[in-house]
């Protein structure tokens, strides 16, 4: 695992967390890689892509790993967007955003980063 830069460390956050709607499922994310339902990713406004994050739900204590290939989310008050599938293992699916926890366990290296935030991210709770 690589060394953590302090910035990186500093995006660890407590915050509200909602999931992408089932039908963006194919639309690109900012990553260039479209959008997959099944896997366990997420957006994020300043992670760098490929940056895996530990997911806590706060109520619960359910917990999913994902890692950073979108930006967003588009709703400030949001932290992160999650792929159906990681909305799941935190069973928020019925809830629709929910108070989470991030915590970074390994820096991504950023392979194309977007001139403005463009995203997939009309989630399912707005």
């Amino acid at each position: 695992m690589r060394r953590l830069r302090p910035s990186v460390r500093a995006a660890d956050a407590d915050g509200l967390a909602s999931y992408y709607a089932d039908h963006l499922a194919g639309n690109a994310t900012a990553s260039g890689e479209p959008y997959n339902p099944n896997a366990r990713t997420a957006a994020h406004r300043t992670l760098p892509f490929g940056t895996k994050v530990r997911v806590t739900r706060v109520d619960t204590g359910d917990k999913v790993t994902v890692r950073i290939n979108d930006r967003g989310p588009q709703q400030r008050e949001r932290i992160v967007d999650l792929s159906r599938r990681a909305a799941e293992a935190l069973n928020m699916i019925d809830a629709g955003v929910v108070s989470v926890t991030l915590e970074v366990l390994e820096e991504g290296a950023a392979t194309r980063e977007p001139d403005t935030v463009s995203s997939p991210s009309s989630t399912t709770a707005d």
